[in-house]
């Protein structure tokens, strides 16, 4: 673990994030507002650990802009940013209310509240029942439901879900945590609080090595291996390095069973979502939230 690394992954989230509040409006394109961040993060001398999630309204996670996609900010707007530097994560969010909204307000609200409380309770030895305990509990008191199958995670290096999950409310698992890397993500509903899977997203992981027969798709494999590992990536990207021949190279990948695509996730009652995320680093001496 590069605890170095690490934190200076999480100064540049924050200095993103604040870059991105300043930065979307209503009405952007969320293919302008995705380049943007993307290419902060890469000035700032780091890579985005996935494609920035761009959710509006019951989209809760999972949603990024493709190539040619011509939708705009606009309703309750979740933004999700990926920080590495050698594959070492930070993993934030926050929630835009871009109508004046009260539901939204209040859903945002109850998203950065319940993210105070759960990064407040983790600490080494603490169970997994106690965060989800404080996060369900700080969302119910804005009268609005936490999502029960999304949760925050543990992080290793180039692996963003590494086997610990972070719930957002009580499971009764006695499980303590340990000394690593870990992202608190509260998603607030006034839904049934459960999500679904949607149409599919565009992002892929790497899920194991392989060939296929094509050889302009063996090239654009060995550069996904090359650029991302198994770190999260989109079509938008492969549109970029490569044109729209990147694109059917890569459902060739996909055909061959190399690729994980992720669908969206959306709320099961179709009400709005807000998301809230930060990353938290314990070691025996410490814990820093290196996002905050």
């Amino acid at each position: 673990m590069d605890i170095e690394k690490l934190k200076r992954a999480g100064a540049i989230a924050k200095e993103v994030v604040a870059y991105a509040r300043g930065m979307v409006k209503k009405g952007m394109p969320l293919l302008e507002i995705a380049d943007k961040i993307e290419s902060k993060i890469r000035e700032l001398k780091a890579n985005p650990a996935f494609p920035v999630n761009l959710s509006i309204n019951e989209i809760a996670a999972h949603a990024t802009p493709s190539a040619n996609d011509e939708t705009r900010a606009s309703g309750l707007l979740k933004i999700d940013i990926g920080v590495h530097i050698d594959g070492y994560v930070a993993d934030t969010a926050f929630s835009l209310d871009l109508e004046g909204d009260e539901e939204n307000k209040r859903l945002i609200a109850a998203a950065e509240e319940a993210l105070k409380h759960g990064v407040k309770e983790i600490n080494i030895g603490t169970p997994l029942k106690k965060i989800g305990k404080a996060i369900e509990s700080a969302i119910k008191s804005y009268n609005v439901q936490p999502i029960q199958n999304l949760s925050g995670h543990s992080i290793e290096q180039y692996d963003l879900h590494s086997g610990i999950t972070i719930p957002n409310y009580d499971n009764h698992q006695e499980t303590e945590i340990a000394q690593g890397v870990y992202a608190i993500e509260p998603f607030a509903t006034s839904g049934l609080g459960e999500v679904k899977d949607g149409k599919p997203s565009g992002i892929y992981h790497l899920e194991k090595p392989g060939n296929v027969r094509d050889s302009f798709a063996r090239e654009v494999l060995a550069f996904i291996e090359e650029e991302y590992a198994t770190l999260p990536f989109c079509s938008r990207w492969i549109h970029h390095k490569f044109g729209s021949r990147g694109l059917i190279a890569l459902k060739r990948i996909e055909e061959a069973g190399l690729l994980h695509h992720y669908s969206q996730l959306v709320e099961k009652s179709g009400k709005k979502v807000a998301q809230a995320e930060h990353t938290v680093l314990l070691t025996k001496k410490e814990k820093i939230v290196t996002t905050l």
